[in-house]
C-alpha cells in the first residue's frame, strides 16, 4: 500500500552519500545512518535535511540541491568544473537556472570592455529561458557546455 510511505516511495538514495535509505512507515521521513533524517515537504516535491534545513528536488533519479545562498551554487559550479577538468574536459560556458538570477547576478564578473558579458570563474554565463520553461530548469541548477582538452592555466581556478 503506497500511502504507508512518503512521497518518494519505500526507499530513496541519500542526497549526500547516495546509499539507499529506508522510509519510516506512516511518516514523511527517510533515515540515513550517516546523515540523519530527511523529510518530504508538504508540497511533495522537496526533500529537507532536518539538521541543516538544506533542500533537494528529484529529477530523473538524481537529487539536486535547491540553493538559498549564492555561495552554495557557486561552490557547486566550482566542484563541477573541477570534475570536468580532471576528466580531461574544459568548460566553454555556464548556463544557470533562471530562478537563481537575482541570487547570483551580483557576484558575476563583468569585463570593462564588454559589460554585457557576465562571467563566473572566467567563463561566460547565461541564464535558462524563462518562457517556455523546461521542467528540468525548475529542478536542476546549471549546465556546463564542455569541450575536450583543458588548457593550462585554466581560468576557473581563481578563488571566489
Amino acid at each position: 500500500m503506497s500511502s504507508q510511505y512518503p512521497a518518494f516511495g519505500p526507499e530513496i538514495r541519500c542526497p549526500h552519500c547516495r546509499q539507499i535509505i529506508p522510509a519510516l512507515i506512516l511518516t514523511d521521513t527517510y533515515i540515513c545512518p550517516r546523515h540523519g533524517a530527511f523529510e518530504v515537504k508538504i508540497n511533495g516535491k522537496d526533500l529537507v535535511h532536518l539538521q541543516s534545513d538544506r533542500q533537494w528536488r528529484l529529477w530523473q533519479g538524481e537529487w539536486y540541491r535547491q540553493h538559498t545562498h549564492p555561495d552554495g551554487i557557486r561552490f557547486e559550479i566550482h566542484e563541477a568544473l573541477d570534475r570536468l577538468y580532471t576528466q580531461g574536459y574544459r568548460a566553454l560556458r555556464v548556463i544557470i537556472a533562471h530562478r537563481y538570477f537575482a541570487l547570483v547576478s551580483p557576484y558575476l564578473e563583468r569585463s570593462p570592455l564588454d559589460r554585457a558579458t557576465q562571467r563566473l570563474y572566467g567563463l561566460p554565463v547565461e541564464f535558462s529561458a524563462i518562457h517556455p520553461v523546461e521542467p528540468r530548469w525548475e529542478v536542476i541548477n546549471f549546465e556546463l557546455d564542455k569541450a575536450i582538452g583543458a588548457p593550462k592555466n585554466y581560468p576557473y581556478f581563481r578563488p571566489f
